[in-house]
């Protein structure tokens, strides 16, 4: 449900004092990679879990939320979003060593960051985590994962807050994991995680992932204004291809592109609208399903209304 101001209202007005900081329509166009997209109504950055449990705990159940990690797999409409984004920062960036060989750390941390703090300590099996754009959060609401491991090869624990602000330690089999998904409702929101890894030799660690950049630059779009992938991989079958056998590599729509580069990647040549990069993917979407009856399922969350516009630029494409 959408909240509904009264005319001399805000919806600052209506909710909580806070630890952190909040700001009102803050453009989102700033904080996320494709660098477009309309403005969130506020945006709350907490100061720690405690902060987030009790503004979540206080603050009225129609207010729509959203929680924003680091913004490179999600596209805001150029609508922009109706209610309070959450953005999680250095309060919930945090990478620990614990024992048995075992890292504890924050939802807001950097996926690379994780991957290199484990090769410093001598740590393997987080390598992976270099070749994904995004933060443990994101990996861990949609099991993230690339050359061969997932997020839930990894998992021990996590933490999260639910709307209402009570603490929840998940175990992989509450997680419910599965391919770019688990089954904890979309209004949770996680604060850290525990991951399980092992002893390793540094230098083969550093190898690694040394291979696992070199081949994401070489075959993706890394220096554009992108995203993560846009579809997910239907069972058998390989997004990119789908969208490579019906002709929609590099196909256009205004500034916004399918990559020619990966075509499972969209691309902001600079000044692309939300609704042209959508559209272009929608475009490619709708010939897979016409020649392969496969509908691809996006992997890029979509944030914020569509307006009466957006279809009519999805149309002309």
């Amino acid at each position: 449900m959408t909240a509904v101001l009264k005319s001399a209202e805000t919806l600052l007005s209506r909710l909580p004092d806070v630890k952190g900081r909040m700001k009102e329509n803050v453009p989102l166009s700033k904080v996320t990679w494709f660098q477009v997209g309309g403005p969130a109504d506020v945006l709350y950055r907490p100061q720690d879990a405690m902060d987030l449990a009790a503004f979540l705990k206080d603050t009225p159940d129609d207010i729509p939320l959203f929680t924003l990690g680091v913004g490179s797999n999600l596209l805001v409409r150029d609508s922009g979003f109706r209610g309070v984004v959450i953005r999680l920062g250095q309060g919930f960036s945090s990478i620990e060593l614990e024992k048995e060989n075992c890292l504890r750390v924050g939802a807001g941390a950097i996926d690379l960051h994780v991957a290199r703090y484990a090769a410093e300590n001598s740590l393997e099996g987080a390598e992976f985590l270099c070749g994904i754009p995004g933060g443990i959060g994101g990996a861990l609401r949609m099991n993230a994962g690339a050359y061969g491991t997932e997020i839930n090869d990894i998992f021990v624990e996590a933490t999260a807050l639910d709307r209402q602000g009570n603490t929840h330690v998940l175990s992989p089999e509450e997680m419910g994991f599965s391919y770019r998904h688990c089954d904890i409702p979309s209004d949770w929101i996680f604060t850290e995680a525990v991951l399980q890894l092992r002893p390793g030799n540094p230098e083969e660690i550093k190898s690694r992932m040394a291979e696992i950049s070199e081949s994401r630059e070489e075959t993706q779009p890394v220096k554009s204004r992108t995203g993560g992938s846009t579809f997910a991989n239907p069972e058998g079958r390989s997004a990119w291809e789908l969208v490579d056998s019906v002709g929609a590599r590099g196909l256009k729509k205004g500034n916004a592109q399918i990559s020619e580069k990966h075509c499972n990647f969209l691309i902001n040549n600079g000044g692309a609208t939300a609704a042209d990069i959508e559209a272009v993917a929608e475009e490619a979407r709708r010939r897979v399903f016409a020649e392969h009856d496969i509908l691809l399922r996006w992997e890029i969350v979509r944030l914020g209304e569509k307006t009466n516009a957006d279809s009519i630029r999805e149309q002309s494409v």
